[in-house]
């Protein structure tokens, strides 16, 4: 009995070791670590709602305002420097509900997709959102996060405007968001975001025979955004567009 219990030790013993000797000394295998991380991303966002908000059962159009790199962080305030949230806070009335997200400091819109959608999501369940009248646009950063929501989010936005900046041309890409209007915007004397990036996007829809239209200001360098959102007929062409159902 005692050899018995000598050779169910030993047993016991090397079969602890050989699950920690999985790889052995000299070669080189394929192996994998598994844990779960859970990420929280907190968005505070501006919100304008109409004037007749709330009057009637009348469902609104809502865009989509996504800032630049200078204006993340934690102060909704500096989401009010540039683009629609400056107009509204200067007193300017829309006929449509804007939703200006602030990009938390050290993040990238391009990279927050999923989170800008979820946001959306909220927002129109919780408001009285015309679901085939969503308009997407941004400046720089912005501009970037615009090409690349409209990408990954083709079917949600009935038209978009990207502000000098750019996105990923190839075909896919291309294809899943040649079904939306898009009106880009740049500079040509634009020397932080080149203008070959709005212009590679612009060429990369129409070999998918777009709607698209490019505007360049000549003598603009990055602030191609004032003279945009200073645009009564970017809110009117904006308006105009809708998702056929």
């Amino acid at each position: 009995m005692k050899s018995t219990f000598v050779l169910i030790l030993l047993a016991v013993l090397f079969s602890g070791c050989a699950g920690k000797m999985t790889v052995q000394p000299g070669m080189q295998v394929e192996k994998s670590f598994q844990k779960k991380y859970t990420k929280i991303i907190t968005m505070n966002y501006l919100i304008y709602l109409p004037d007749e908000y709330g009057a009637s059962e009348k469902e609104w159009p809502l865009m989509l305002f996504l800032h630049g790199a200078g204006e993340r962080g934690n102060n909704l305030k500096k989401v009010e420097i540039h683009g629609p949230p400056k107009h509204v806070a200067a007193g300017k009335k829309f006929p449509f509900i804007i939703v200006s997200p602030q990009c938390p400091n050290g993040e990238w819109w391009p990279n927050l997709t999923l989170e800008l959608n979820d946001l959306l999501d909220d927002i129109i369940h919780k408001h009285a959102v015309d679901k085939n009248r969503v308009y997407l646009t941004g400046l720089s950063m912005g501009g970037y996060g615009t090409w690349a929501l409209a990408a990954q989010y083709p079917d949600k936005f009935a038209a978009i405007a990207p502000v000098c900046g750019g996105g990923t041309p190839i075909p896919r890409t291309a294809r899943q968001m040649s079904k939306i209007p898009a009106w880009v915007f740049h500079g040509a004397k634009d020397n932080v975001v080149p203008i070959s990036e709005s212009q590679k996007m612009v060429d990369a829809l129409k070999k998918f025979d777009a709607d698209v239209q490019f505007t360049v200001y000549p003598e603009a360098g990055h602030d191609s955004w004032t003279e945009t959102y200073n645009n009564a007929a970017l809110y009117d062409w904006l308006l105009k567009q809708h998702l056929e159902n």
